[in-house]
């Protein structure tokens, strides 16, 4: 065996006991924590200048995008 068998050996030693519901529930905490900072960024920072368009808001684009992957990921 080489030296990264041993490492990839102590590494998924170290991974095997971490619950499944913990691993989920952190992913879809860093995907609540980032649907939350894009719901809180300034309108002038998401929206190309001299539009009067709400669909050319990146904001709803990207918050419906992590809307649908929350839900993807919680229900699989």
């Amino acid at each position: 065996m080489t030296p990264l068998h041993h490492i990839g050996n102590f590494i998924r030693a170290l991974v095997v006991p971490i619950p499944l519901w913990c691993v989920r529930a952190l992913f879809l905490g860093t995907l609540i924590a980032v649907f939350i900072w894009v719901l809180r960024l300034p309108r002038e920072n998401t929206t190309p200048e001299n539009t009067t368009h709400w669909y050319q808001n990146l904001k709803i684009w990207a918050c419906l995008a992590l809307a649908i992957q929350i839900v993807i990921y919680s229900i699989f």
